[in-house]
């Protein structure tokens, strides 16, 4: 964020205005456990300066706005949510806050001249060509923005600037030296892969066994429930048409067609029918309920089973219910279970416990597989790193896009990556628990030239190292509270 404003400095001015307008136009949005109804509430404090609740909505309508044109308006708030939109903002706000504890320290200010000369520069209130205050006026009541809250923000957004003019961006002919030879270091190689498939297991019932020993407790059973369980089969009773016809004059809204239309009597007959014996089935099994709960079942014995999470006979939903009985209150009233009604009562809660060693054999036997897997294959890439043959490639550079043989996409720009970091000529990348790829460096050289912008790369490599030194020192010096939670 710093980096950001680094950059732009000139544009942070107009930044404040469209952020006021993009919070505008994305709306208030609330989260956490704070209320925005007092504008001058602190939403989190950073050494001296407190973060209102205002600067956060605001800072998150402008974030809001850039993701919904991003998005060519197809961006909502659960989208927003999934992105984490309200701690970038508040790490925006944090993050100029620490600027303006930094500015205060150093002794700099933004005069009522300076703030003055800001406003009348803005187009947005010019008025045939020029500043005009009824014009300024005006447009800030027009988006519900006070000039005093307006000017506020226009002296933090200046007084941000002058403290970012404290850190010059610009790199050094060393620097950018420097840079270019990195860039421009080309790596011929030879490389191998190593596959499980190259690894035997001796996966004996011994040794399956003592694996078992040590890790008991990672082979437990599920939770599981015993129930009595009552069944209300569904009714199929008989109705006259007069019954038919009352019915769904009362319920006539609850028939229609495809198009949401009211079904006619006769079309609605069948469907009726059926309402009508839901509805008396349920009346029934609540009758059962009553009965079940006062020991009077008559010519209905309770089954007795035992569900658990991964067998849900009844479907997660109930599942989800009859997790929530206790030995104090062990009855559920009756839940539609098909075209029936159940009606459940906790017998029994049995806990989580080690399954026995055949019970886990399946388990057991794919984890010793996968855990002797990786230790044998890490025993084979070190006995072979220093002696192994395999495939020489040309000089590549760590910008190298192709992939190698034996891995995809993915795996090759990992296995760049680290070959490029390795401090030795002989070294191995693990790309998985199943896959090594040995490296050798045969021979390097520097490359003359680079198909990238130096100057502008050593340029964003130093002002991302300074961004991050600049915010780690400057929280240590200023203490940050947030007092949104999850924020």
């Amino acid at each position: 964020m710093i980096s950001w404003m680094q950059r732009h400095r000139k544009y942070l001015v107009v930044t404040i205005w469209i952020s006021t307008i993009a919070f505008i136009g994305a709306g208030f949005v609330g989260w956490g456990q704070y209320s925005y109804g007092d504008k001058a509430s602190a939403v989190a404090k950073v050494g001296d300066i407190d973060i209102s609740s205002r600067e956060l909505q605001l800072t998150y309508g402008n974030l809001y706005a850039r993701y919904s044109q991003l998005f060519q308006g197809k961006f909502d708030q659960a989208q927003a949510k999934s992105l984490g939109l309200e701690k970038m903002a508040m790490k925006q706000l944090v993050d100029q806050a620490l600027l303006m504890n930094l500015a205060a320290d150093y002794g700099l200010l933004v005069s009522d001249d300076e703030v003055l000369k800001a406003v009348a520069s803005q187009p947005y209130f010019f008025k045939d060509g020029t500043f005009d205050k009824e014009t300024y006026a005006n447009v800030l009541k027009q988006n519900r923005m006070s000039i005093k809250d307006y000017e506020a923000d226009l002296r933090k957004s200046l007084l941000i600037q002058k403290t970012l003019a404290l850190f010059p961006q610009h790199t050094s002919p060393i620097e950018t030296e420097t840079l270019a030879s990195l860039a421009n270091i080309a790596d011929r190689i030879e490389y191998k892969v190593l596959t499980s498939e190259m690894i035997n297991v001796d996966a004996t019932d011994d040794k399956l066994h003592a694996f078992w020993e040590e890790r008991q407790q990672n082979y437990m059973t599920l939770p599981s429930y015993t129930l009595e369980v009552v069944t209300q089969p569904l009714l199929q009773e008989q109705y006259d048409d007069a019954a038919l016809q009352a019915y769904y004059t009362d319920n006539r809204t609850g028939f229609t067609d495809n198009d949401g239309k009211i079904l006619p009597f006769e079309e609605a007959k069948e469907a009726v029918a059926a309402a009508m014996n839901a509805k008396a089935t349920h009346k029934a099994a609540l009758k059962q309920y009553i009965a079940f709960k006062k020991g009077e079942l008559e010519g209905v014995t309770p089954e007795t089973i035992t569900v658990t999470e991964a067998d849900q006979p009844f479907g997660a939903e109930l599942f989800e219910a009859i997790k929530g009985l206790t030995p104090a209150d062990p009855y559920l009233k009756p839940k539609p279970s098909g075209d029936d009604y159940k009606t459940f009562k906790l017998v029994a809660l049995n806990p989580s416990a080690v399954k026995s060693y055949d019970a886990a054999m399946k388990e057991v036997l794919n984890d010793y597989l996968d855990t002797q897997m990786q230790v044998k294959l890490k025993e084979l890439a070190d006995s072979s790193v220093e002696t192994f043959s395999g495939t020489q490639t040309p000089f590549i550079t760590r910008t190298y896009a192709q992939s190698f043989e034996g891995m995809d996409a993915q795996e090759s720009k990992r296995f760049v990556n680290e070959l490029f970091a390795s401090q030795t000529p002989r070294g191995y990348v693990t790309l998985d628990n199943t896959k090594i790829a040995l490296f050798h460096i045969l021979e390097q050289k520097l490359l003359k030239t680079s198909q990238t912008d130096l100057g502008e790369n050593a340029l964003r490599l130093k002002s991302t190292l300074l961004d991050r030194g600049l915010v780690k020192m400057l929280e240590n010096r200023y203490p940050v509270e947030i007092y949104v939670k999850g924020l």
